[in-house]
């Protein structure tokens, strides 16, 4: 029987670094070797760990990739909102340790992600929109997990994330293009993260939801992933792959 996975969970002292923290005490195959927060030194705490489950911040990804590439540590990243300078960075930790990089970790989430790529496939003109909402002290916009879920309806259209995306609407903005995709962002009370994919013609329309009531469901399938890293080789892998849905 093989030991534990020893984990090192940054952002420990938030919501989703506590989630992890209590999923983990309650599943023998890992261990939290340590935990640190925003100012804690990193490098001692990722000499006691396998791999990294960071919920803290996208400032601290290039800190932390290249302490874990250093550390040759495997990564778990489940921050969102990074600029495509911390993105490129990733990408290139990647090459040479095992990242699991998601735009959400829930299990259903992903199911859906599965389901919106099928959906566009088989409703090519049918009206896309992306609507989102979470807690009042969420501080990016779009969701990380809207963001993917319009990047898989762009996919599928052949179209642009960066030029065809209407984030909202104000003003006179003239009617509904056929190649544009809305994404909307709501933020209020507790919400936990619900989103939902719209596909509307002329007399129909088909709704997928998504709705988490508990951060656990994000908490569990971050340790999964880190799980499942353990005898991977180095890549850019999602929870697609995890979950074995690629493809």
């Amino acid at each position: 029987m093989s030991s534990p996975v020893s984990l090192l969970v940054t952002g420990c002292r938030g919501r989703m670094g506590q989630a992890v923290i209590s999923c983990a005490d309650e599943d023998a195959d890992v261990e939290v070797g340590a935990a640190i927060d925003m100012g804690d030194p990193l490098a001692p705490a990722l000499a006691q760990c396998d791999a990294v489950i960071d919920f803290s911040a996208h400032g601290f990804t290039t800190e932390l990739c290249r302490a874990a590439l250093d550390a040759g540590k495997h990564l778990v990243i489940g921050t969102t909102g990074h600029t495509d300078e911390e993105r490129a960075l990733i990408e290139a930790a990647a090459e040479k340790i095992p990242v699991v990089f998601a735009a959400n970790y829930s299990v259903g989430v992903n199911t859906l992600f599965w389901l919106t790529q099928k959906a566009a496939e088989i409703l090519p003109d049918f009206d896309l929109e992306v609507v989102e909402m979470h807690h009042r002290h969420k501080t990016d916009a779009p969701s990380g997990t809207a963001r993917r879920l319009a990047e898989i309806l762009a996919d599928v259209r052949g179209v642009s994330y960066a030029e065809d995306m209407r984030h909202g609407r104000e003003g006179d903005v003239g009617a509904r293009t056929d190649q544009e995709i809305g994404i909307h962002s709501m933020r209020g009370g507790d919400v936990v993260g619900d989103h939902t994919v719209i596909y509307a013609t002329n007399g129909e329309r088909i709704e997928l939801t998504h709705k988490a009531s508990s951060r656990n469901t994000f908490a569990m399938g971050s340790i999964r992933a880190a799980k499942w890293l353990r005898d991977r080789a180095p890549g850019l892998y999602d929870m697609q792959d995890v979950l074995g849905l690629e493809g």
